[in-house]
C-alpha cells in the first residue's frame, strides 16, 4: 500500500520530470529559432559581400582615378542643363589660345572631326568659363599628361553637361592590350571611363601616352606649347608622387578660341 507520504513525493518527481520535459522543449525550440536567424543572417551578410565586391555600394571618384599613376585621365559626371546649341562652321580649324601662369599653350582644333567638342569649347571659351582655373593633374608615370578644365580645381568639375564622344578611332587599331598611342601634342577629352561623360576637363599629353582610344583626340600643341609642358612635368608633382598636383603651379589666365 502507498502512503500519502509516497504519493506526494511521487506527484512531485513527475511534476519535475514534466517541466524538465517543458524546458528542454523550449531550448530545442529556442535553438531552431537561432539556427533559422543564423542562416537568415548568413545569407544577408553573404549577399552584402557580393554587393560590395560587384561595386553596387562604390561612391562617385569611390576612389578616383588619379591614386594610379597607369589610370585613364578622368572626370566625373556633371550635373546636368542644357548643352550649347551648335553655333561654329564645322569645316573650319579653330585653336584654343591658353594664357597659363607657366606660359602660353596652343592648340589647333579641327571641327571636321570633332564638330561637337569645338563647339561646346568655343563656347565655353566665350564666357570665360576657363579663366582663372587650376590646371590640378600631372601624371609622370605609366601616361604623361597634364590635366586641366575643372572650375573647381578639383577634378570634380564640369560644364554641367556632357560632350558626346568623337574621332576615337583616329589613333588606330587597339593592341592586344586594348590602348593605343595618344602622342606627344595631343589633347583629349577627360571622362568618368564610360561612354559620352566628356565635359570641361581635358588632357595635354606631353610624352606618348598609352590609353584605351576612348578620350576623344581634338587639338595638336604647338611646339613652343609644348616645351611648357615639359618643363611643368620635369618639375614633378606636389608630393614627389607620379600623380598629384603639379609642383609647378598651372593656372589659366585666359583660355580663347578663335577661327583659323
Amino acid at each position: 500500500m502507498v502512503t500519502s507520504d509516497q504519493r506526494r513525493r511521487q506527484l512531485a518527481r513527475e511534476k519535475f520530470e514534466r517541466q524538465q520535459k517543458r524546458r528542454a522543449e523550449a531550448r530545442r525550440k529556442s535553438r531552431q529559432r537561432m539556427a533559422v536567424i543564423g542562416a537568415a543572417a548568413a545569407v544577408v551578410v553573404a549577399t552584402l559581400v557580393g554587393l560590395v565586391a560587384g561595386g553596387v555600394f562604390d561612391g562617385e571618384d569611390t576612389k578616383d582615378a588619379a591614386a594610379d599613376p597607369s589610370a585613364s585621365p578622368s572626370a566625373p559626371a556633371p550635373k546636368k542643363s542644357p548643352s550649347p546649341a551648335m553655333a561654329i562652321d564645322d569645316k573650319a580649324k579653330y585653336t584654343f589660345d591658353l594664357k597659363t601662369s607657366a606660359g602660353d599653350v596652343k592648340f589647333e582644333m579641327d571641327a571636321a572631326k570633332t564638330p561637337q567638342t569645338v563647339n561646346s569649347f568655343k563656347s565655353l571659351a566665350d564666357k570665360g568659363f576657363f579663366d582663372g582655373t587650376k590646371c590640378h593633374r600631372l601624371v609622370t608615370g605609366g601616361i604623361f599628361v597634364l590635366q586641366c578644365g575643372d572650375p573647381e580645381g578639383t577634378g570634380m568639375g564640369g560644364p554641367g553637361y556632357n560632350v558626346p564622344d568623337e574621332n576615337l578611332d583616329a589613333l588606330g587599331k587597339p593592341n592586344e592590350q586594348g590602348q593605343v598611342i595618344y602622342p606627344a601634342g595631343t589633347v583629349a577629352m577627360a571622362n568618368t571611363g564610360r561612354p559620352g561623360t566628356g565635359g570641361s576637363q581635358f588632357f595635354l599629353v606631353y610624352k606618348d601616352s598609352p590609353l584605351a582610344p576612348s578620350y576623344t583626340p581634338f587639338g595638336r600643341i604647338d611646339a613652343a606649347g609644348l616645351k611648357v609642358l615639359e618643363e611643368v612635368a620635369k618639375a614633378g608633382t606636389s608630393d614627389g608622387a607620379q600623380d598629384g598636383a603639379p609642383k609647378t603651379p598651372v593656372t589659366i589666365q585666359k583660355g580663347a578660341v578663335t577661327k583659323n
